[in-house]
């Protein structure tokens, strides 16, 4: 005698609940889909590049099995061989570089020092060491270097700036505001430029942007400036007339205003005196052609005859 057991159908509440839990399941499938979209969308890679990092991933990996396994065995250049081959066939490799910040300097410079890596394998580039091999050229106050997968070096330079020109006998060599040499540069190409000569005359290149501020009109005639006995400044103006400060910032500042102030008066830059010494506190000192200095009061203006003139 056998016995069957039979089972109740489905009521519509059970399929009501079956219904609903395959809608749940569709819509968390969707919704995950998006969001991995989503995820995917904010990375800074495309697929294919996606794609070429797993894979240097995984070659990373076997790479590095390959060289602990090497390095036991006494043979870690090899292994680093092998690594940079795979990084390479797996697109790694340096064959883009962007400059940027590049304005007065030569850029072969930094290509050259780029591309003079021992490796090409992107993974392998050495960026600290590039960053200072830039920053050893004249041009560079600061570099940055950073690599743009699968295949770009980015480096980032900033730039000195030419402030004026030191005179050292006859060469001639672009500084920036501290003395520092950028370049040489040929005796035609200071036109224009604020030329400056003495004994440790570059280093003094900052203080004597602050003392031709004080005086912004007279600025643009200063064809020259001299240090003199590394302690003041002679001015030579684009007529060829020098101008003999004091000693001190303050002083030496001061005396320029006066001299500004002078000049609108009597008309000194341009006039027949070859010299004007103003060292003194209170008077000034005009050396002119085949005849006797003249002496200007700082507190009149009046131009009269001396009975001697200002010392070298």
């Amino acid at each position: 005698m056998s016995t069957t057991i039979k089972r109740k159908g489905r009521t519509a509440r059970k399929a009501a609940s079956a219904q609903g839990n395959r809608a749940r399941m569709r819509s968390a499938k969707a919704t995950g889909g998006s969001a991995i979209d989503m995820a995917m969308g904010w990375l800074p890679f495309s697929e294919r590049q996606l794609q070429r990092l797993f894979v240097l991933i995984i070659l990373a990996a076997g790479a590095g099995l390959v060289w602990l396994l090497a390095s036991a065995a006494g043979l870690p250049v090899l292994a680093e061989q092998r690594f940079a081959f795979i990084s390479q066939e797996a697109g790694f490799k340096v064959q883009h570089i962007e400059l940027r910040g590049i304005k007065n300097m030569n850029q072969y410079a930094v290509y050259e020092r780029a591309l003079e890596q021992k490796t090409r394998a992107m993974p392998l580039v050495d960026l600290d060491a590039l960053r200072a091999q830039l920053l050893a050229l004249p041009w560079v106050q600061d570099a940055r270097v950073s690599r743009q997968l699968p295949s770009t070096l980015v480096i980032d330079i900033v730039e000195r700036k030419p402030i004026a020109v030191l005179r050292k006998a006859d060469t001639y060599a672009l500084i920036d505001e501290t003395g520092h040499e950028l370049q040489t540069i040929d005796r035609k190409d200071t036109r224009g430029k604020l030329i400056v000569s003495g004994e440790g005359a570059g280093q003094q290149v900052l203080q004597l942007q602050h003392l031709l501020d004080a005086a912004p009109a007279l600025k643009p005639r200063v064809h020259e400036a001299q240090w003199v006995g590394n302690r003041r400044w002679n001015l030579v103006f684009e007529t060829g007339q020098v101008l003999a400060l004091p000693e001190g910032a303050q002083p030496s500042a001061s005396a320029l205003v006066t001299f500004a102030r002078l000049d609108g008066t009597n008309r000194l830059i341009g006039g027949k005196a070859i010299a004007i010494d103003m060292r003194a506190p209170d008077r000034v000192y005009l050396r002119v052609p085949d005849g006797e200095p003249q002496e200007v009061s700082t507190k009149t203006g009046a131009v009269a005859l001396a009975s001697g003139g200002g010392e070298e």
